[in-house]
C-alpha cells in the first residue's frame, strides 16, 4: 500500500507544467461534488495562478438519479471562478466541448502571454492557427494521459 508522504513527493511532478484541468464529479454520487474543493485547493497549490479549470458534472443523461443539482455545479464554479459544463459520457454530450473550451482558454491565455511578453520567442510558442497540438503524453509512450477511476 502506498503512504500518503509518497503521494506527496510525486503530486509537485505530477502537476508541473500544467495549463488546463478538468474537475470532475458524478451528478448521482454528492461525495464526488464535495471533493471537488479539495482537489482544487491540490491543483492551485501546485500550479500556475493561469491555469484555466472547468468543474464538470457528468453523468447528465441520469436525471432519475440526480443528486447534485445543475445550480450547485454553478454556484461552486462562480464562487471559486471555473467554467462549468455538465456532460454524459454513455451520450457524448458536451464531453467534445468541454475540451473545446479549456484548449480555447489555454489558447487565450498563452496568445495574450505571448502578446505581452513582446517577444519573438514568446510567440513562436504559440501555435499557429490550423496547427495541430499534439496532446499525447510523451512519457506514456504515446498512450495519451491515464484517468483515475471511481
Amino acid at each position: 500500500m502506498t503512504s500518503r508522504p509518497t503521494y506527496r513527493a510525486i503530486t509537485s511532478a505530477y502537476y508541473r507544467g500544467a495549463v488546463g484541468a478538468l474537475l470532475v464529479y458524478d451528478v448521482t454520487r454528492h461525495a464526488t461534488f464535495d471533493s471537488n474543493e479539495r482537489w482544487l485547493k491540490e491543483l492551485r497549490d501546485h500550479t500556475d495562478p493561469n491555469t484555466v479549470v472547468m468543474l464538470i458534472g457528468n453523468k447528465s443523461d441520469l436525471r432519475h438519479l440526480l443528486a447534485v443539482s445543475t445550480e450547485d455545479g454553478k454556484a461552486l464554479a462562480e464562487k471559486e471562478s471555473l467554467y462549468f459544463m455538465e456532460t454524459s459520457a454513455l451520450e457524448a454530450t458536451n464531453v467534445e466541448n468541454a475540451f473545446s473550451e479549456v484548449i480555447t482558454q489555454i489558447y487565450r491565455i498563452v496568445s495574450k502571454k505571448a502578446v505581452e511578453a513582446g517577444d519573438e520567442g514568446a510567440s513562436a510558442s504559440v501555435p499557429s492557427k490550423g496547427a495541430t497540438i499534439d496532446v499525447t503524453d510523451a512519457s506514456s509512450g504515446g498512450k495519451g494521459f491515464g484517468c483515475c477511476s471511481n
